[in-house]
């Protein structure tokens, strides 16, 4: 059952165009008689995206519409062919979401380069050790068995 006495939103004003007098960028395709967009010319197809990796719009690239429908079909082709990447590398990563919050607490003081490298020297060393304990052990364990056999 609708609501009678729901208020109507308001109309909203025209849309004015800021960009009154500048000039739509023309279709680079269209300027130079390009039929079809070529998913192997990375270096054009790398123009139509961002930083980020994301295809851009129309309206940012200039394309008429079906330039730039032929564009992202290049772009998703090559995408697939593993000849452009989904998504570029960012160059800071920071950790956490909103809030900036760190859960863990404070790191604490950092331990001393040249102790750090004495404990992994020492780990080691205490590996090589446990490797060759257990090589000698199963190669008593091989004689062993071998001599049970030959006295049999």
């Amino acid at each position: 059952m609708p609501r009678i006495n729901n208020p109507k939103p308001p109309k909203r004003a025209p849309k004015i165009d800021t960009r009154r007098g500048a000039k739509k960028k023309p279709c680079a395709f269209c300027q130079h008689g390009v039929d079809t967009v070529d998913y192997k010319d990375l270096a054009q197809l790398r123009k139509y995206i961002s930083d980020r990796g994301k295809i851009r719009g129309r309206k940012v690239s200039g394309n008429c519409q079906q330039h730039q429908r032929d564009v992202t079909d290049a772009i998703k082709t090559a995408r697939e062919l593993a000849l452009l990447p989904y998504t570029q590398r960012t160059v800071t990563e920071r950790r956490g979401g909103r809030g900036g919050r760190d859960d863990r607490g404070p790191r604490g003081p950092r331990p001393d380069r040249d102790s750090a490298e004495a404990s992994v020297e020492k780990t080691v060393a205490d590996v090589a050790a446990v490797a060759v304990d257990d090589a000698s052990a199963s190669a008593e364990v091989v004689a062993s068995e071998t001599l049970e056999k030959v006295s049999e």
